[in-house]
C-alpha cells in the first residue's frame, strides 16, 4: 500500500508526474541509442547489395514521383502468408541505399519488393500503359505518359553525387561515367550512344540488366522505371538465406 499510496502523489501533481515522466523518457532513449555511437554499422552488410546504377537510380526517383510507395510496398514480413505469396522476407541490407525507403504502410496493390524478372519487359510495358488490359480489377492509373519523355541524362550525375553526400559509396569514377552508363544500359547496341559500353556498366554494377527496356529507339522514362523494377528483389542469393516454414511468425 506505501507504493500505491507514493504513485498516487504523482497522479495527483501534474509538475511531478512530467518530470518523473520526461526522467523515464531520457534514460530508455539513453539505453537505446548510446550503444548505437560504438557500432559502425547498423546493418549488415549482404553479397551482392550495391548501389543502383543511374539508370536505375533515375527510375526509382520516378517511382516516388509518381507516388508507386502509396500502394505498393517494399517490404516483405517474415509471416508465413507473405512469404509464400512474395518471396524471402526483406533484408535491412537490401534498402541501406534507399534515400527514402519504400517500405510503405498500404498495399492496394502487391508488395514490388521481388517484382525483378517475374515479369517480361513487354509485361510491364504493357501493364504500365493500360493496367486493366492486363489485370482488369486493377485500379492503377495509366502511365502511358513515360513513352513519351525521352531522358538525356542532364542532372544525373547530380543526382548520385548527392546520394554520395548521404553515404551511398558512389566513387569518383561513378560519377565521372555516369551519362555514358546511363545510356549503356537502356543502349547497349550504340543506336543512340556512339561510345555504349556495356561491358563497363555489368562492371561497376553487378547484377545490372543491360537492355532496350520500352522497345523504343530513344531512352525514355519507361525504360528507367522498367530498369529500376526490373533489379528489385534479384541482387541478393537467398539461397543462402533458407528459412524453415517453422521459422516463419505465424
Amino acid at each position: 500500500m506505501a507504493i500505491l499510496d507514493k504513485h498516487a502523489v504523482l497522479e495527483k501533481n501534474a509538475t511531478l508526474l512530467l518530470i518523473f515522466s520526461l526522467l523515464v523518457v531520457t534514460v530508455g532513449g539513453i539505453v537505446e541509442i548510446a550503444p548505437l555511437f560504438y557500432l559502425e554499422n547498423t546493418i549488415e552488410d549482404v553479397e551482392g547489395v550495391r548501389p543502383y546504377s543511374p539508370l536505375e537510380l533515375e527510375g526509382r526517383n520516378i517511382y516516388v514521383r509518381e507516388g508507386c510507395y502509396v500502394c505498393h510496398s517494399q517490404m516483405i514480413r517474415p509471416m508465413r502468408d507473405e512469404v509464400e505469396r512474395y518471396g524471402h522476407y526483406s533484408l535491412a541490407a537490401e534498402s541501406q541505399y534507399d534515400h527514402p525507403f519504400q517500405w510503405g504502410s498500404k498495399r492496394t496493390g502487391p508488395d514490388l519488393a521481388r517484382v525483378g524478372g517475374r515479369y517480361s519487359d513487354e509485361w510491364h510495358v504493357d501493364h504500365l500503359v493500360n493496367p486493366q488490359a492486363v489485370v482488369p480489377e486493377s485500379v492503377m492509373p495509366k502511365y502511358a505518359f513515360l513513352l513519351d519523355r525521352p531522358l538525356d541524362g542532364e542532372y544525373i550525375t547530380d543526382v548520385m553525387n548527392t546520394n554520395r553526400l548521404v553515404g551511398v559509396p558512389y566513387d569518383d569514377e561513378d560519377l565521372e561515367m555516369a551519362v555514358a552508363d546511363f545510356f549503356s544500359q537502356a543502349d547497349p547496341d550504340g543506336m543512340i550512344y556512339a561510345d555504349s559500353d556495356p561491358d563497363a556498366v555489368l562492371e561497376r554494377y553487378p547484377g545490372a540488366q543491360v537492355r532496350n527496356f520500352d522497345g523504343q529507339p530513344e531512352v525514355t522514362e519507361m525504360d528507367a522505371l522498367i530498369a529500376y523494377m526490373q533489379m528489385l528483389g534479384t541482387l541478393v542469393d537467398f539461397s543462402e538465406f533458407e528459412q524453415t516454414p517453422d521459422e516463419w511468425i505465424r
